[in-house]
């Protein structure tokens, strides 16, 4: 088919949509309707909005972005030309439309950005057990018992008045050091038993050996 028959049949198509609409295989007349363009207009008919100038200029249009509903754009399609525009130079050059089909314009496909490759989990032949976490460091048991002083003649003392048990007991005298039992206070534990001894022996001799040569001098201390 033709680019006469083309135009031809488009303008016929095109009658109800666009208003009142004569053609014949030479001239193409087209009533402005709202809503027309000159850019729908030759798309309609030349499948392409290329050709705005070239119809504004048949049609003495001043102004292509300015046209009136009830006006007729005409056109000979055999005589018809394009005119394109270098957007680079701005240069212009105007060829007939048997000559210029419409130039498809490069659509240049966006860059493909590759992916960032998901790298592998590393197999390992073992798997690492988390590290236990640490047991709170326990206190250090203080310690219940009284060691008390020692020295030589505590030793003696105690080994003189009890044999060194802390469970001995003598009428109202208890334990290692045969202390009297009020002293005590009813504990007659030997971490008690340590410490009022050696309190006692302070407060009486200032120390064991004051204690140990009371002793021997008196067979008591």
């Amino acid at each position: 088919m033709n680019i006469k028959s083309i135009l031809a049949t488009g303008a016929v198509l095109g009658t109800a949509a666009f208003g009142a609409t004569s053609a014949n295989a030479e001239t193409i007349s087209h009533e402005i309707v709202s809503g027309d363009t000159l850019s729908s207009i030759s798309q309609k008919y030349l499948g392409s909005a290329d050709y705005v100038k070239t119809l504004a200029s048949l049609n003495k249009i001043q102004d292509a972005n300015l046209i009136y509903v009830g006006e007729v754009i005409k056109f000979d399609t055999d005589n018809l030309t394009v005119t394109f525009t270098n957007t680079n130079t701005n240069e212009e050059k105007t060829v007939s439309l048997q000559d210029a089909a419409p130039v498809a314009q490069e659509v240049t496909a966006p860059a493909v950005t590759e992916a960032p490759v998901a790298q592998a989990p590393v197999e390992t032949t073992h798997t690492e057990q988390p590290a236990a976490p640490a047991q709170p460091t326990a206190p250090a048991k203080q310690e219940a018992s009284y060691a008390g002083n020692s020295s030589s003649a505590k030793e003696w003392i105690a080994q003189k008045e009890s044999s060194g048990s802390y469970s001995a007991t003598n009428g109202r005298y208890i334990g290692r050091y045969q202390l009297d039992s009020s002293y005590l206070n009813g504990d007659y534990s030997p971490a008690n038993q340590e410490r009022v001894a050696d309190a006692y022996v302070n407060g009486r001799y200032g120390s064991w050996e004051g204690a140990l040569s009371f002793w021997q001098a008196n067979g008591w201390y």
